[in-house]
């Protein structure tokens, strides 16, 4: 076998008569004796021992190939940390070794050239996998084809994300115009008008259709959509509505708080056409400070129940100044001096004009059962139930209805009838102040979604139950305030409508999981009793109340110094809660003629409060001094005499 020279920066009389193959790169002519040898390069001798080592070279083995002192050899080895190498690392140093040796060589063979192309590839491979063993490493970098892939599916993905493009459209619309009832049907044809403001009945599909409605005008006419409700909550529930139709229909899943969407191009068929602008589709609380950054179509939902419509209207209406945007206004009616009722009645438009510039508006009912165009540009519609059923609406019976609800109770919520709140415990103006929305206000510390919304915190649950008619028992829980004359909160109301009392105590047992409960106050009056007796099982401290004169006047005084304190707040899209307080009216018992509180009932004095009595039960367990908040938890049992 020839000799060959090492040739890698060694005194050159050394020789060798197997060069390995890792290491050698080729032969040239040894100057000394004329003989073939090795290329010199720059791999040091720490290196290729190294290599030699990964190669199955023992340690002296090495020394005597690399003329290098055997403890050398081993300090190397010991400081390198040679046997810890993985298999990878190892066939890594040996392909970049003879890389370079390749590289360097000065007169390179095809073979060679072949050689150094395929010792590149497997470079690249190493360093793939280096990638892919990192922190972070998935299999798209052991395979460029499949993270080229994954990068062309991601960027898919992100550009068919919120896409609702022109075929989609055609579904929706297709959808939307056939599941109308008629009276949707008129209210889709009123779409395009400047301004309208329609006073309409409770759960004839107002807030589902105009969900629907606003989306299809956003997507024909690249209208930003301004959804503005009470509060957020209240709001969420347009964004609601819209995520399920979408992904119903077209099986697009909507995301985001403010739903972004893209309309994709004008010709779904055609790459050529042009890209349609996005729509972004807002919904907001009644903060005016965070609703006067945007433009587009304005929605204002349920207008006769928000607490500062004057600022805030003032603030939203310009916001669809542009001659292209639309006002939507609708409510169920509330009270005669809401300050909601001048843009209805049309005093907000005479405000500040000579008389002979004064127009008067008809907001009769008879007038507005069709739609009609008011003389200061507002087309105004008033939908009852009645006139909702006559046109076709079957999904409520109003006979069963009438059975329900007393004739004034039914003309509010279903026959679009204002109250009159002058003789209430509870005026609106009180209420007014307790209303806030509750996404923005609660945000540190509530979160309504999570199995403990409120944590730790401490609460009083209040319950009452139904009072005759079909509307079922109340549940309310209240966050207590930290200190001594802090606010409470409302932090959930829930009506059990359709359940006996087993059910109603397995639905405070919920409640009492949920949260924390340090006491519990229960109205013993009809199934109230039964309530009581299954929830002392398991919270032997309820505090039961059966009602006398002077009981519900002490609670009545209690919560209305509350509420002039400013000491409670509930969520502001809440209006049952408003309706209720609003009900309770003084009247006088019938034996001693002695001053009382009830719902209004007309003429009677029962029933439909029982939102107002659980909070009631609930604030009572503060003492009427505000004193003592949060002080010893004994039960308490009033009885009448």
């Amino acid at each position: 076998m020839a000799q060959w020279h090492i040739g890698w920066g060694m005194p050159e009389k050394t020789h060798a008569c197997s060069p390995n193959p890792l290491v050698y790169a080729g032969p040239s002519v040894c100057r000394h004796c004329g003989e073939k040898q090795p290329v010199s390069t720059p791999i040091n001798a720490r290196q290729r021992a190294k290599i030699l080592y990964y190669a199955g070279y023992d340690q002296q083995q090495i020394s005597d190939e690399l003329g290098v002192k055997y403890p050398t050899i081993g300090t190397w080895k010991r400081r390198d940390k040679w046997e810890s190498a993985s298999l990878s690392e190892r066939s890594e140093a040996a392909v970049h070794v003879r890389h370079i040796l390749l590289v360097n060589k000065e007169d390179k063979t095809g073979k060679d050239f072949k050689e150094i192309d395929l010792l590149g590839r497997e470079i690249e491979r190493f360093a793939r996998i280096r990638k892919y063993e990192e922190p972070g490493g998935h299999k798209g970098h052991l395979n460029p084809k499949m993270h080229d892939a994954t990068k062309k599916a991601s960027r898919s993905k992100q550009d068919k994300a919120n896409l609702i493009d022109q075929n989609a459209l055609a579904l929706l619309q297709a959808d939307l115009d056939q599941c109308l009832f008629k009276h949707q049907e008129d209210w889709r044809a009123s779409t395009s008008l400047r301004t309208r403001f329609i006073l309409k009945s409770r759960q004839i599909g107002a807030t589902w259709y105009f969900a629907r409605e606003r989306l299809i005008r956003a997507l024909e006419t690249g209208n930003d959509q301004i959804f503005i409700s009470a509060s957020k909550a209240q709001a969420h529930v347009f964004r609601n509505f819209i995520i399920d139709w979408v992904e119903n229909i077209c099986g697009i899943k909507l995301t985001g708080a403010n739903l972004k969407i893209k309309r994709g191009r004008e010709d779904p068929d055609d790459e050529e056409s042009e890209t349609l602008k996005p729509v972004t589709l807002y919904f907001l609380g009644t903060n005016y400070r965070s609703t006067q950054s945007y433009s587009g179509d304005v929605i204002l939902d349920e207008a006769f129940w928000v607490s500062d419509f004057a600022r805030l209207y003032d603030v939203a209406s310009p916001m669809a100044s542009h001659d292209k945007y639309t006002i939507t206004v609708f409510s169920t009616p509330s009270i005669l001096n809401h300050q909601a009722y001048p843009l209805w009645s049309g005093a907000r438009y005479n405000e500040g004009r000579n008389k002979s510039d004064r127009v008067r508006v008809e907001i009769d009912h008879q007038s507005l059962a069709k739609g009609k165009m008011g003389k200061d540009g507002i087309w105004r519609q008033i939908v009852t139930l009645e006139q909702a059923v006559a046109k076709g609406f079957d999904l409520i019976s109003v006979d069963q209805k009438k059975i329900e609800y007393n004739p004034e109770k039914y003309a509010n919520l279903y026959g679009c009838e204002f109250l009159d709140d002058s003789q209430s415990a509870f005026p609106f103006q009180i209420l007014r102040g307790s209303m806030v929305d509750s996404w923005d206000a609660w945000e540190k510390d509530f979160d309504y979604y999570l199995p403990r919304p409120f944590g730790d915190g401490e609460c009083w649950l209040g319950y009452d139950p139904d009072s005759g008619g079909a509307d079922g028992a109340v549940i309310a829980v209240l966050a207590v305030p930290e200190q001594p004359g802090g606010k409470f909160r409302v932090l959930e109301k829930k009506r059990l409508t359709g359940k006996d009392y087993q059910d109603q105590d397995l639905e405070l047992q919920a409640m009492a999981d949920r949260y924390n409960i340090t006491r519990i106050g229960i109205n013993t009056n009809g199934a109230g009793d039964a309530v009581y007796q299954l929830v002392t099982d398991w919270f032997p401290t309820a505090t039961r109340f059966d009602y006398n004169v002077a009981l519900k006047m002490q609670m009545v005084m209690k919560a209305q110094n509350v509420m002039r304190k400013g000491r409670l707040e509930f969520d502001a899209g809440d209006n049952e809660i408003v309706q209720s307080f609003i009900a309770i009216r003084p009247t006088s018992t019938r034996a001693g003629g002695q001053v009382t509180y009830a719902a209004h009932r007309g003429g009677d004095v029962v029933g439909h409060a029982e939102a107002a009595w659980a909070i009631m039960h609930a604030l009572f367990f503060e003492p009427l001094d505000a004193a003592t908040v949060g002080g010893k938890k004994s039960s308490m049992e009033l009885f009448e005499t």
